[in-house]
């Protein structure tokens, strides 16, 4: 059962992971496309705002998987120090988040012009 479960931990986190480079290798992308927009001399300000609130948005998913990823992974071989540190990288994640999530609140998107 403990393997099953160190599986499963290892298995979400690197959904996690997966999820946080996917969005890195789009909005990179993205990016990519608003600089040569910049050099034919346009405003791509707003645009690159939009770009980092859908990463942050990346973020804040694959951070969700990786304090389950935790989660499961101490509750295969559950110790005293081992729940410390869960603890700590969960206030920690959550701290993040709930930064990032105020952030992407107050973000109101530019409306569509082209």
């Amino acid at each position: 059962m403990e393997k099953i479960l160190h599986l499963t931990a290892n298995v979400i986190g690197i959904i996690g992971v997966a999820i946080i480079a996917w969005g890195i290798v789009l909005i990179t992308i993205r990016l990519l496309q608003l600089e040569i927009k910049r050099f034919k001399k346009k405003s791509i300000y707003r645009a690159r705002e939009t770009l980092r609130h859908q990463l942050g948005e990346y973020l804040l998913l694959g951070l969700e998987f990786l304090i389950a990823a935790d989660i499961v992974d101490t509750i295969s071989d559950p110790g005293l120090m081992d729940m410390a540190i869960l603890g700590s990288i969960v206030i920690i994640r959550t701290i993040i988040s709930y930064f990032l999530e105020n952030e992407i609140a107050e973000f109101t998107p530019p409306e569509n012009k082209e």
